[in-house]
């Protein structure tokens, strides 16, 4: 069963997916999935690889940016906003919760400019996700 929260019109947030997530995802209008988990954090949860190849074979783009627990560097907020502005559809970023993916939703929109940090903050808190602890970044991002 999945757990696919809307963070905007073209992206969702979720805990660990499972290859069987992967149809719903398709069914939902995901062209693009996004592993924001490391392999190996959790050696029996679903690997990169393995999500890889179910998506591929369905037809669905597949990016990995992994983010571990030291936090996000500002290559990481590059390659997401370069995922979400290349994806032809909407886009599905997991990692074992959903916060890390969230988090990193939200420093590219505000490092695009794509919403105002209150907005990404009510658009996080909307699918149950807390960014306040990153509401610093988020502030710096968006004074760019």
């Amino acid at each position: 069963m999945n757990d696919f929260r809307k963070l905007s019109d073209r992206v969702f947030a979720s805990p660990q997916i499972a290859p069987e997530d992967i149809a719903a995802a398709k069914g939902a209008g995901v062209t693009l999935i996004v592993n924001n988990r490391p392999d190996g954090e959790d050696p029996g949860a679903p690997q990169g690889g393995e999500i890889a190849a179910t998506a591929h074979s369905a037809g669905l783009d597949y990016r990995a940016i992994p983010i571990g627990h030291s936090g996000f560097s500002e290559a990481q907020v590059a390659e997401m906003v370069e995922a979400l502005d290349g994806a032809g559809g909407k886009v599905l970023a997991y990692c074992r919760s959903g916060t890390r993916s969230t988090f990193l939703w939200a420093l590219a929109q505000a490092r695009t400019g794509a919403a105002t940090p209150e907005e990404i903050a009510a658009a996080a808190r909307e699918a149950g996700y807390d960014v306040s602890p990153i509401r610093p970044m988020i502030d710096m991002l968006a004074a760019r």
